[in-house]
């Protein structure tokens, strides 16, 4: 592969890693646990990123170095645990890609004052028609690249209006009162569980970006990707508490619309509107693209035909939505189901790093299989944690 294509596969994978984290559910979860948890969610977030950052690593390297996406490399590891992992992930896209039509609605319906149910299948319209492509993977990359950075500049600017006590935020994130176990679980399950895991590992491999000549710029990959998405959520946390700290509230009925618009009026409200559908649109892509690849290597015909796997589990997706309406409740649960898929599909692949059928002669840090292990079991306890509070 050329250097520019080589680059450009790289960038790809790490915002389409980073963009399908940062949907309608991941607005609504940093808007909703900054509100409860005010300065303190700062440390929740940094916590989360240290554990993004094992998790994807371990992930990211050991599939790039097999060249198997993760149901391969679980099914080699222990077999038909790849096909469990399978259903997993397939569930967990729908379910958030239900929430992601529904956010692409809500932000045109935002911008344009078109009914929601119109803006939901224009946006799936549009994600199809890049699927059409014969070069799907990299309209793809350039699609999510140029949105990603899109919302990164709006979200910066609805953070300088709105004043947010810089200080204290810094000062908790490092010191908090509080911690909260299901903003832990929610946090990560939306930032790296279920899919997302797996989201630029797969793009990487579909890109033939394997082997172990190729671990640098799988690393830069994986910590660009984490990187952009700590940013946008740190930013956004940061927009939220500057609402909360000048004494402004936060409607519950549409919590991120409201940070918004309290920081920047009207304008600010579109904003909202173009943030919203970038959000959501960029992940309906990532979610369809990656769930479509956890089980189009079971059968030939199903990879030959993978284009149009992913266009129908958009459209299936739309469907529900347009039965099932809004489904409000899912924006933030959607993140606590991943946190559960997370530990199980990180232990799989940590067992496969070690079986030399699977990744040949590539030795796997020892650092990143005592990091790993300490996020399945820290994530598996805090997953428990949270439905027996739940209960």
């Amino acid at each position: 592969m050329k250097e520019k294509g080589l680059s450009s596969a790289i960038l790809g994978a790490a915002f389409l890693m980073a963009t399908s984290a940062i949907g309608p559910g991941f607005l609504t979860q940093t808007t909703v646990f900054s509100k409860q948890l005010l300065a303190s969610f700062g440390f929740v977030i940094l916590l989360s990123v240290i554990l993004d950052i094992f998790a994807q690593m371990n992930i990211w390297r050991v599939l790039t170095v097999s060249g198997k996406r993760g149901q391969d490399a679980a099914n080699e590891a222990i077999p038909g645990t790849g096909y469990l992992l399978a259903g997993m992930i397939v569930f967990g896209g729908l379910i958030f890609n239900i929430g992601n039509v529904a956010g692409a609605g809500l932000g045109l319906n935002v911008l344009f004052e078109i009914p929601v149910w119109l803006g939901a299948v224009l946006s799936a319209a549009m994600a199809i028609a890049i699927f059409s492509f014969r070069e799907a993977g990299r309209a793809m990359d350039v699609f999510v690249k140029v949105l990603g950075f899109v919302m990164l500049v709006l979200i910066v600017y609805v953070v300088i209006v709105a004043r947010p006590p810089v200080s204290e935020a810094l000062f908790r994130t490092i010191i908090p009162e509080s911690i909260d176990a299901r903003a832990i679980v929610t946090l990560v399950g939306g930032t790296v569980g279920g899919y997302i895991t797996f989201a630029g590992a797969h793009r990487l491999i579909d890109a033939g970006i394997t082997g172990k000549e190729n671990l640098p710029e799988v690393n830069r990959s994986a910590v660009t990707g984490i990187t952009l998405t700590a940013i946008i959520r740190y930013l956004l946390f940061l927009a939220a508490f500057g609402v909360i700290a000048a004494g402004l509230a936060i409607d519950d009925a549409n919590p991120p619309a409201s940070v918004f618009q309290n920081a920047a009026g009207n304008f600010g409200y579109r904003i909202f509107g173009v943030v919203m559908w970038a959000a959501a649109i960029t992940s309906v892509i990532g979610a369809a693209f990656t769930s479509v690849s956890f089980f189009k290597t079971f059968h030939s015909r199903l990879a030959e035909r993978s284009n149009q796997l992913v266009i129908a589990f958009v459209a299936v997706s739309t469907l529900i939505f347009l039965i099932v309406g809004r489904p409000v409740a899912i924006l933030v649960w959607a993140g606590t189901i991943n946190g559960f898929i997370l530990p199980f599909g990180l232990a799989v692949i940590l067992i496969a790093s070690r079986r030399t059928s699977i990744v040949g002669d590539y030795r796997h840090p020892i650092w990143l299989q005592i990091s790993g292990w300490l996020v399945v079991a820290l994530m598996a306890f805090f997953s428990v944690r949270t439905v027996i509070e739940a209960l």
